[in-house]
């Protein structure tokens, strides 16, 4: 299978290498210098998006969250540094993933692959029926109440399948991250913090009983 790239860099060089490369790779490429464009180009469906966060006009951020109504593809953001609070602004906004220049190209391509195997496994799922009404569809990705849809973004929609399909085992914060997110290191129990409860609230705005559960010092599980 021929997968869809879309690389959004206002740096000719950079797009250029990319490019390059991951042709060389076997993907499909789509290029975009600058925001607007690379809201246009994701009306084409990539499979992945590389998007860098310092562009002038409409940054990375800015693009990242006006996709993410219409856009479900993992969305990964290269960037030339990232704090906690840049990861956490751009977790909040949808994105999947940092990659901080200069990379490796080995290294990024890894990851790119990674993320598409998610996906893929995730496309393999079936819908799982929960008690009260809740119905989780791994392979639309979609979380429903009653035959009503919840709207989840990206990673709210990753939490409840990651703790759903392991109904009663605790997952710490630091698991978590890494499984979700991707990202190496140690984790961030902010990130994850914040996600669990805007998804709680979601879920409750739907007159849902939150199956999450608190595990006070350990982490989170899905209730049995």
């Amino acid at each position: 299978m021929s997968y869809k790239l879309l690389i959004v860099d206002d740096e000719p060089d950079i797009r250029d290498m990319l490019s390059s490369y991951f042709r060389k790779c076997g993907y499909e490429v789509l290029l975009a210098s600058e925001g607007e464009e690379a809201v246009r180009l994701a009306g084409r469906h990539p499979d992945l998006i590389l998007l860098d966060i310092g562009m002038p006009g409409m940054d990375g951020l800015e693009v990242c969250r006006s996709l993410r109504d219409t856009v479900a593809c993992p969305i990964l953001f290269l960037t030339a540094r990232v704090e906690e609070v840049d990861k956490v602004n751009g977790f909040a906004v949808g994105g999947d993933d940092y990659v901080v220049k200069p990379f490796g190209m080995a290294e990024l391509a890894a990851r790119v692959a990674a993320h598409l195997r998610r996906e893929e496994r995730q496309i393999s799922r079936a819908e799982v029926k929960f008690t009260g009404g809740l119905v989780i569809n791994y392979s639309a990705a979609e979380v429903t109440y009653r035959g009503v849809s919840i709207p989840l973004t990206r990673q709210e929609y990753r939490i409840a399948e990651l703790l759903s399909l392991h109904v009663g085992r605790v997952f710490d914060k630091e698991e978590m991250y890494e499984r979700i997110w991707g990202i190496d290191g140690e984790g961030s129990s902010a990130v994850v913090a914040e996600h669990v409860r805007n998804l709680r609230g979601k879920l409750s705005a739907a007159d849902v009983d939150s199956p999450i559960e608190t595990m006070w010092g350990l982490g989170y599980k899905w209730k049995s």
